[in-house]
């Protein structure tokens, strides 16, 4: 009798319950994926893949769900260094912002923010994330190509997936930009066309690094006359890098995204500049319209929930309409600060209730439904959904592991409204991107944890000092005993 030989696999995780997010929503307990290279060949019962498969490496999956890696579609590089920073001040926070993304942050800051970011989503289960090379209101990093550079090759080092989304900062320009890799530092004005030309070299020299890990978007400030007058005078300028911008996405191949849509903007967005598309996903986006909603689902263009951000507490994203509207709707964090996380169980578990307090509804928004917006719909919004997304055969495998055994995710049953309603980013005990381990039963093995802490304390403390805001990380005199920060008619 003749022996089957069985085929050679790189890993095979078994005795798991996989939760694949695929076609068929199937949920296999006493599952197995196997893994050759960076793709996934199978995806099925453990005594169906033992059958077929031997591994050079076997994980032992009981007690423990398997999923597709977590993606955050909408945050900011830089933010993870300025975790509460002026958190009670008003308008500090933006200030801040402004005033080190353009003045005091060199190249070990974003270097630093990037290892930061990246380990902090590893070790929560999110394997993807989009990353704005700034923020605040629309203040980028585009000075120079160098740190933008640096920021992504960090990332690639590592082993995450990232989307890094450049564009130029708000009107007007020149901007004021110091570059301190000159003592003293040197200041430069920086135009349109130099930030234009910057991005230019970004998406050439970046797109694609970490064997395609790491991806370039475009971005650009969002035109908003009826809530910002200066645009209307501006409409020019906004015309034209929309024109520039579109052109240089399509010649690298890029995706589109911008930050901060409010009702009419996505209109507007769509008649007098053509940015709605269906490579482009769209951020916030609070108190849309019928129209806003209808040309969505008209251009296939993507939406992005914030739910834990200072934005959904102004106004609403309507993620129940939009999504029976037939329009896609993902998650995002909004970056790892003023004082949120990279934890997308945490924005999952924010969106579900967000949305049942706002309607009186408890069967708004299903677990299943918001697990998809954190995996295959994550992944339709950023035009990913051929690699990653679900747990299926010839997708990357960027693949997560839930510790189901612990008291606060027990009884073992509904796997899916476990991870959802009751997990927490520290419940990941394994993050595998691309077919590599990048930790495993919670020892981190792609990076130095230690020295990327110590590397980020030092690059913090010699950001107060450049920027002169150290006075923002006092605490409030309202911080105890007080209703609100600001006392109403005082502040």
């Amino acid at each position: 009798m003749t022996q089957h030989t069985l085929d050679k696999v790189d890993l095979l995780i078994e005795r798991g319950v996989v939760i694949t997010v695929d076609e068929q929503r199937r949920v296999i307990n006493d599952g197995a994926v196997a893994v050759l290279g960076n793709r996934i060949v199978a995806v099925g019962s453990t005594d169906e893949l033992r059958a077929r498969y031997t591994a050079e490496k076997v994980i032992d999956a009981r007690n423990k769900a398997v999923l597709p890696g977590l993606i955050d579609s909408h945050a900011h590089a830089g933010h993870a260094m300025l975790k509460t920073i002026g958190g009670a001040e008003g308008d500090a926070w933006m200030d801040a912002c402004e005033t080190i993304y353009t003045s005091a942050s060199g190249i070990g800051f974003w270097e630093a923010d990037a290892r930061l970011s990246a380990l902090e989503r590893l070790k929560c289960g999110t394997t993807t994330g989009v990353s704005l090379l700034g923020g605040g209101d629309s203040i980028m990093r585009v000075d120079d190509p160098v740190y933008a550079q640096r920021h992504a090759r960090a990332i690639a080092e590592i082993g995450t997936r990232s989307v890094v989304a450049v564009g130029p900062s708000r009107p007007p320009a020149p901007r004021t930009y110091l570059d301190w890799s000159t003592e003293p530092p040197t200041r430069r004005d920086v135009s349109f066309e130099t930030m234009f030309e910057t991005c230019e070299e970004i998406a050439r020299s970046c797109d694609g690094l970490g064997d395609g890990r790491v991806r370039i978007a475009i971005t650009l400030p969002v035109y908003a006359p009826q809530y910002e007058p200066d645009h209307r005078q501006l409409a020019p300028l906004f015309r034209q890098q929309a024109q520039d911008y579109l052109a240089l996405a399509r010649r690298y191949g890029l995706t589109f995204t911008q930050d901060g849509h409010r009702a009419g903007t996505l209109a507007l967005a769509h008649r007098e500049l053509g940015l709605l598309g269906p490579t482009s996903f769209m951020s916030h986006c609070i108190d849309l319209t019928e129209e806003d909603i209808a040309l969505c689902r008209e251009t296939q263009t993507k939406i992005v929930h914030n739910p834990s951000a200072i934005m959904s507490i102004l106004g609403r994203c309507p993620v129940p309409e939009l999504i029976e509207a037939n329009v896609t709707v993902a998650l995002g964090s909004d970056g790892a600060a003023p004082d949120r996380g990279y934890d997308m169980f945490r924005h999952m578990f924010q969106c579900m209730h967000y949305h049942r307090r706002h309607f009186r509804d408890p069967d708004i928004l299903p677990q299943g439904k918001v697990l998809e917006m954190v995996t295959i719909d994550a992944a339709k919004a950023l035009s990913m959904e051929h690699e990653i997304g679900s747990l299926e055969v010839g997708k990357k495998a960027d693949i997560i592991l839930i510790d189901l055994l612990k008291p606060h995710l027990m009884p073992m049953n509904m796997p899916v409204h476990r991870v959802t309603s009751f997990a927490n980013g520290a419940d990941v005990c394994t993050t595998i991107v691309d077919g590599r381990i990048l930790m495993e039963d919670y020892v981190v093995r792609a990076v130095d944890e230690a020295a990327v802490l110590a590397a980020v304390q030092e690059e913090s403390e010699r950001m107060l000092d450049r920027s002169g805001l150290r006075h923002l990380t006092e605490e409030s005199k309202n911080l105890w005993r007080a209703a609100r920060y600001h006392p109403a008619g005082k502040g």
